[in-house]
């Protein structure tokens, strides 16, 4: 027996050996990160040219010391960008950084003649080359186009405007520079250069200032078009929908939320059987499921095999949200991911629900003084309504929705009436002696997807504004009661966010960790339904089904969120509808003890 000791030797191994190809280029990315601040340091603060720090930095590649200062911040803006491609093995950050290093250590002779400066870019260079198979993540193709057109425009824009601005100071020109003289100045000037065009005093400064914000910006919008992650559009084909709905007719049944599979804003990877499937949306470069796979659980391993070589392709954060427990164990079984409970869906089995009892006194008191109003309800299929019918129930979906953008994404359809959606279940409240306002007496719309074929999930509930509060729990019962009529036996009803910290932190004996956290849930649910979809839920008596969130690790999952809250609709980054008027029946009401009407998907972020 030798006296080496097994940990030390291995890290003494590991050491020798150098860093692991896959950590090289993290390495890269943070070298570009260390360089870019150092050059922006250089061109934004004077006193730093003069520092010990400066001295480093002039040796590194990016850091072209004699250039004018906006060139050392466009360059350590690049660096700085080409470091978050370079983390995500993007082939096209890589080759920017093959092309940026050596012009790097070429500046840094021709203009400084050190030996350093040159080195250090052709290492980190050569380091490039040699680990060029890890840069292979496939680039946005929707961008390529959008950062050349961003380039063309704003780069002539920026010559004339420049031209302008070259041209504003006649009486401090030195000389009388031709327009040949003046272009070239500007084209100088928004790399950070001198140009032939002189001024007196600190004009000159000034001019170079602006040629270079100039030559920043355009620059900084090209960048960002070229290298921001993908957002593909609808992308399910009628192919890929009609393969779908064929395996939901086979194992359809499994999970509440295999229908909203065939929402049309969604992408999809099949097994190489064909059995079974994985859709997902990308935001904010996260690869989203939701749901489990669709299909044939045996075959779901060679779905999750191909949704995570896509995500591996084009260097997305692979993420699931709300899948079962049989789902989770499958997909961190496969893919060695993790998973974090999220919430539970509510679920109740329509034989052994009833109004009778203590514990339904509210819901009973509420729905027979709603009846009393003058309200009755219709429980019907999609394909047993008439066109005229089906067109007023869905723009009066659509006028009640309570946002000025759709919400929803893995527990909503994102449409009402579709032909081939004949199975969905529609429930309506009416009012024969309020005919009044544009839908006539119609006064709330349930929307239920199927579930195989005896159950229905949830997905959005719309309601007037000025119709008397309770209609959410009046339609809800009205569903239940019908339900074995229609052959279903199971309704998938709202999902809760945290619904078991929510319950046992309330609880007597709850810790203050516990509290705590129960507190932070009510506090955050002032602009989230997460307390409030809990007790609406709890009316009903359901059982309850955990879900989960699959992440790869847990520094991913203020991303994930992020990137999930812009699917469900509650982040939206583009540009604010400011001169959209909103009627008075899309505005929340404060009466009502039910959630805001919306998709199901909302309660699911």
């Amino acid at each position: 027996m030798s006296g080496e000791v097994p940990g030390k030797t291995q890290h003494l191994r590991r050491i020798l050996r150098g860093p692991r190809p896959e950590a090289v280029p993290a390495l890269i990315a943070r070298a570009c990160i260390l360089v870019g601040l150092l050059d922006i340091a250089a061109g934004v603060f004077p006193r730093f040219r003069h520092s010990r720090m400066y001295a480093l930095a002039e040796v590194l590649p990016g850091a072209l010391g004699p250039f004018a200062a906006a060139l050392a911040i466009s360059t350590g803006v690049l660096l700085l960008l080409l470091a978050h491609g370079l983390r995500r093995r993007k082939r096209r950050a890589w080759r920017a950084a093959v092309v940026l290093l050596p012009l790097g250590a070429l500046a840094q002779f021709a203009y400084r003649h050190s030996l350093f400066g040159v080195l250090i870019p052709l290492v980190l260079l050569t380091m490039l080359l040699r680990h060029r198979s890890e840069f292979a993540a496939l680039p946005d193709p929707r961008s390529r186009w959008r950062a050349l057109a961003n380039f063309v425009l704003m780069g002539a824009g920026s010559i004339v405007i420049g031209l302008a601005i070259v041209s504003a100071h006649p009486k401090k020109l030195v000389g009388d520079p031709s327009l040949s003289d003046r272009l070239e100045h500007v084209l100088y000037g928004l790399f950070g250069m001198d140009g032939p065009v002189d001024y007196a005093g600190r004009t000159s400064w000034t001019v170079a200032c602006s040629l270079g914000a100039l030559g920043l910006l355009t620059a900084l919008t090209t960048i960002y078009l070229a290298f921001r992650p993908e957002h593909p559009v609808a992308r399910l084909t009628e192919d890929d929908e009609a393969r779908l709905r064929s395996l939901l007719d086979k194992h359809g049944a499994r999970d509440s939320l295999g229908h909203f599979a065939l929402r049309r804003d969604k992408g999809v990877v099949f097994s190489p059987s064909g059995k079974a499937a994985v859709c997902y949306r990308v935001v904010s470069g996260v690869m989203l499921a939701s749901g489990d796979p669709v299909g044939d659980v045996q075959a779901w391993p060679g779905a999750i095999e191909r949704f995570m070589d896509e995500a591996k392709a084009h260097s997305w954060t692979p993420a699931v949200m709300g899948c079962s427990e049989t789902g989770g164990e499958v997909w961190t079984r496969e893919t060695g991911l993790d998973a974090l409970e999220l919430g539970d869906e509510a679920v109740v089995d329509t034989a052994d629900f009833s109004l009778a009892g203590r514990a339904m006194r509210n819901v009973r008191q509420m729905v027979k003084r709603i009846e009393r109003n003058g309200y009755e309800t219709r429980v019907r299929r999609i394909r047993d309504l008439g066109d005229q019918e089906l067109e007023r129930i869905r723009r009066a979906a659509d006028d009640w929705r309570g946002t000025d953008t759709e919400r929803g994404f893995s527990m909503a359809l994102g449409r009402i009436g579709d032909t081939a959606d004949g199975d969905c279940l529609v429930a309506t409240a009416h009012k024969a002696d309020d005919p009044a306002g544009p839908h006539g007496d119609l006064k709330a719309v349930l929307h239920f997807v199927p579930w195989g074929t005896d159950g229905v999930s949830l997905d959005l509930m719309r309601r007037d504004r000025a119709a008397d509060p309770g209609m959410n729990e009046l339609l809800i019962v009205a569903a239940l009661q019908a339900a074995p009529k229609l052959g279903i036996t199971r309704i998938s009803l709202n999902f809760a966010m945290f619904r078991a910290a929510l319950a046992r932190g309330e609880k007597i004996g709850a810790g203050p960790v516990l509290r705590a956290w129960r507190g932070l849930l009510v506090f955050l649910s002032r602009w989230f339904q997460i307390e409030s979809l809990y007790r609406f839920n709890a009316k009903f008596r359901p059982r309850w089904e955990p879900r989960f969130v699959v992440y790869r690790s847990p520094r991913d999952l203020p991303r994930i969120g992020f990137a999930a809250m812009q699917a469900e609709g509650f982040v939206n980054l583009g540009m604010p509808r400011v001169l959209r008027r909103r009627t008075a029946a899309s505005r929340p009401c404060a009466h009502d003890g039910a959630p805001d009407g919306g998709q199901r998907g909302v309660r699911a972020a």
